[in-house]
């Protein structure tokens, strides 16, 4: 038993060896990450990311696309010599000003939709790492509850091996 282990129970020392490394490793990472979810948290809910997406999701509804089309027919039609309201003709075909505005338009919309990814994407980080920690505080608990309980962890872990060979051997089948 190394150093590090001696004030460890016993079924800490199980966990620790899960990896085949005897370093202490997997007890102490709940600790570093106290208050760190809640900063990660807070960085998403900045005003900037939640314009981005509130303006990415109008862009993909159909009042965006409808919007779109009487504007492209109002400017058409006004500009192909409809005198609508009074309006003079200011952007003769091939639409040239209409070109370039619809183009800016898609360059901001493309990046505020990438914003919005990149949340999203944080967002899913953050969920998985939640996920691993909450994995690894059960597995912790697990491992207590059954040393307590005075159950074998080599023959469980070679139970829990054996399900997992036998369900993706279950799946490469399947294809």
């Amino acid at each position: 038993m190394s150093q590090a282990q001696q004030g460890a129970c016993e079924a800490c020392r199980n966990i620790d060896l899960a990896d085949e490394l005897e370093d202490r490793r997997l007890s102490p990472t709940f600790a570093s990450r106290v208050g760190h979810e809640k900063t990660l948290f807070r960085a998403l809910h900045r005003a900037q990311t939640r314009v981005a997406d509130r303006i990415t999701a109008f862009s993909g509804s159909m009042t965006f696309v409808y919007l779109h089309v009487a504007w492209f027919a109002f400017w058409i039609a006004i500009n192909e010599g409809l005198h609508l309201l009074g309006l003079p003709r200011f952007d003769p075909f091939p639409f040239g000003l209409l070109t370039m505005i619809v183009s800016l338009e898609a360059i901001f919309l493309g990046t505020f939709v990438l914003i919005s990814q990149n949340r999203q994407s944080q967002r899913a980080d953050i969920r998985s790492q939640l996920d691993f920690e909450n994995n690894v505080r059960s597995e912790v608990w697990a491992v207590h509850i059954g040393h307590a309980l005075g159950i074998d962890p080599d023959h469980v872990e070679k139970t829990v091996r054996s399900a997992i060979e036998g369900y993706l051997k279950e799946e490469a089948e399947r294809e």
